[in-house]
């Protein structure tokens, strides 16, 4: 067994721990593997693991990846989502190339990758980027502004409004944690009491997984937990 099919198990364990204890079933939360700054052999190991979805951030390193992956395993469907920082000019490969994107925050970069999103291809799917515990470092949506954001984007052909995406200021408390992700799922209840049929709430990473699984994530973002630590010389 390798390593990598090692740790995604022990996380699986872990999510599926959550849940239970959430009394939600397993399943009804996506593991989503965070391969940037790893190489395709990595994302073979976990495919050949089982799992299927594959996070990325930054543009030129997914398209390389997606292209040696797809090489490799022509006949295995797998999900792309982009999970890093748009600019305006990267949203055309970004609309081209992946399957779901976690970090939209502006209108107008939501506008163009609808406008740039091929014909052909199923609708790109899109969570808007919360900026919940209001820090100025951090990318994001305030609180006040994300419902019109998302009757705008709900709007656009070509993209599907999948739900909400928050990185929260980091907390090694557990009741912390769980405050704040249970801030992102009240905004994610009210936009649906609203009549906007979303169904994802991303959040929790490898540190605080438990915690967001507690509060209703259906996506956990995992990169070092699965992959070891990253090396960014």
């Amino acid at each position: 067994m390798s390593t990598i099919e090692e740790k995604l198990q022990a996380v699986r364990r872990s999510i599926a721990q959550a849940a239970t204890e959430a009394q939600r079933p397993p399943e009804s939360v996506t593991l989503l593997a965070v391969s940037k700054t790893f190489g395709a052999d990595a994302v073979l190991a976990a495919a050949a693991a089982g799992q299927t979805a594959f996070g990325e951030n930054y543009l030129q390193e997914a398209i390389d990846k997606i292209a040696a992956v797809r090489l490799a395993l022509p006949q295995t469907v797998l999900a792309w989502h982009f999970i890093g920082p748009i600019q305006s000019n990267k949203t055309r490969p970004i609309a081209e190339h992946f399957d779901w994107v976690h970090t939209v925050e502006r209108e107008k970069i939501a506008a163009r990758l609808s406008e740039q999103r091929p014909d052909g291809m199923a609708d790109l799917n899109i969570c808007l980027q919360v900026n919940i515990s209001g820090e100025a470092s951090k990318s994001g949506v305030s609180p006040s502004d994300l419902p019109a954001l998302a009757r705008a984007v709900a709007q656009l052909p070509k993209l599907r409004l999948r739900g909400l995406m928050a990185i929260p200021e980091p907390q090694t408390d557990p009741v912390l944690q769980r405050a704040a992700f249970a801030q992102l799922r009240v905004l994610y209840e009210q936009l649906r009491a609203d009549g906007l049929p979303l169904d994802t709430l991303s959040m929790g990473m490898s540190a605080d997984l438990q915690a967001a699984v507690l509060e209703g994530a259906t996506i956990v973002r995992v990169g070092s937990a699965i992959f070891g630590a990253r090396d960014y010389s």
